[in-house]
């Protein structure tokens, strides 16, 4: 396949080679002469162990070239790879102008081109820059229609300065954004001979991935820093702490936690939290990052508040009590704020959940139910029929099993407020998703 590279920066100058490497012809184009010149002489622009000798072997087998001029690099490839910066502006907007020039230049390239061309953006953009910028601005210079007479990607590169060609043929996923198949088939088959799962998705998903996993980078990082400032303070070895961390591939390394939802409480993370950051005082350890996650659970509690009454509805059945399904501990459960939070706004209230209402007979949280919240007891229901017929929005607070049949019962004009992603839909006028 006939490639042509916009942006001879570090991305796109080991994009360039290593795509020449697997037996593509590869033009490079860029702004800066000397670039170019460098490139055709057969040097690297960029200094990283293993390029210079990949960028000289496949300039050498005429699989790599460069080109200052980038009408005549489109007209004569198949593929257009946008490898340009996308820096920061004061107010921490995208500085996309060589993202919209570059279009601009590919755009009246595609004006009186007959074959139909792909643009491949591997610049970090934020969701909604396709859609907004770049498709706008391609069809703006070309006279042409995205999806029709020319196609469109995103295709975020997962490359790490001083890795990167490691980065580039072990890749944990290779991502492709496009709303066509023609143009994802393609796309794909760029990488057909890199043994690492290929992911297609939506333009969206694409663009908002590749933020996810560099903002969770940086959460890490400063996550760890944090626990070794406090491990010092302790006398406490950081590297081993966290080398024993990591060993836990079930829960602490894994999706388990990553699910957007409702907040988190039981016995153990909210108590847990407020430990670690009053030792962090009693040390004079400043930890932001740990200190700022509980606001942050109660800022979701508050968000399901809102969602609750923007509906304009007064009466609200509760499925689910507990903050998980299958147990009653209610020990820091945030239905329990929830619940309280709604009834000091005057709504009514019908709850209902099966293993709670086991516990209010003989259970471990016997004496919590009728101590702590007998106001909430009395709202109980022991029949989800009850709660299904008095609601006019049904909020669920956990997955149990049993409230998958409401799918089917669901009354005219009743709301659901899913907090758990009990059904694997997008939100619509009489199903909401609390962050989907």
């Amino acid at each position: 396949m006939k490639l042509s590279i916009f942006g001879l920066g570090y991305v796109g100058c080991v994009s360039a080679a290593c795509f020449a490497k697997e037996g593509h012809t590869v033009t490079g184009v860029d702004v800066n002469a000397n670039k170019a010149e460098m490139i055709n002489a057969g040097n690297s622009p960029i200094i990283e162990a293993g390029i210079g000798p990949l960028l000289d072997e496949v300039v050498k087998a005429k699989r790599l070239s460069a080109t200052t001029d980038s009408l005549a690099a489109v007209r004569n490839t198949d593929v257009s790879l946008v490898c340009v910066g996308t820096p920061s502006n004061a107010n921490g907007s995208l500085d996309l102008r060589y993202v919209t020039r570059v279009c601009e230049e590919i755009g009246a390239a595609l004006k009186d081109k007959t074959e139909r061309h792909i643009v491949v953006i591997r610049s970090t953009m934020l969701p909604g820059t396709i859609e907004g910028v770049v498709i706008p601005t391609l069809e703006e210079h070309s006279g042409k229609r995205v999806g029709k007479d020319f196609g469109v990607c995103i295709n975020p590169e997962f490359l790490r300065e001083g890795s990167s060609l490691k980065d580039f043929y072990a890749p944990p996923f290779t991502l492709i954004g496009a709303d066509d198949p023609e143009t994802t088939a393609t796309v794909r088959e760029l990488y057909s001979r890199i043994d690492a799962p290929v992911i297609a998705t939506s333009v969206k998903t694409a663009e908002m991935v590749k933020y996810v996993c560099n903002c969770f980078h940086a959460l890490k990082v400063s996550f760890a820093n944090e626990i070794g400032n406090i491990c010092k303070a302790l006398e406490v070895d950081s590297h081993e702490v966290m080398d024993i961390f990591c060993q836990d591939t079930k829960l602490n390394l894994s999706p388990y936690y990553l699910k957007p939802g409702f907040a988190f409480g039981g016995s153990c993370l909210p108590k847990d939290l407020r430990a670690i950051n009053y030792k962090a005082k009693q040390v004079d350890v400043d930890v932001p990052v740990l200190s700022s996650i509980l606001p942050s659970n109660r800022q979701q509690i508050e968000r399901a508040v809102e969602m609750i009454l923007a509906t304009g509805k007064k009466r609200v059945g509760i499925l689910g009590f507990s903050f998980k399904a299958g147990t009653d501990d209610l020990r820091e459960s945030p239905m329990v704020t929830l619940i309280e939070t709604l009834i000091g706004k005057g709504l009514q209230l019908s709850i209902y959940d099966r293993d709670v209402s086991l516990a209010r007979l003989f259970g471990a949280n016997k004496e919590y139910i009728e101590g702590q919240i007998p106001h909430i007891a009395q709202l109980m229901s022991t029949n989800i029929d009850e709660v299904l017929e008095f609601a006019d929005v049904l909020v669920i607070g956990n997955k149990a099993e049993q409230f998958k049949e409401i799918e089917q019962r669901q009354k005219e004009g009743q709301v659901v407020i899913d907090l758990v992603r009990l059904f694997e839909k997008t939100s619509d006028d009489n199903y909401q998703g609390i962050c989907w």
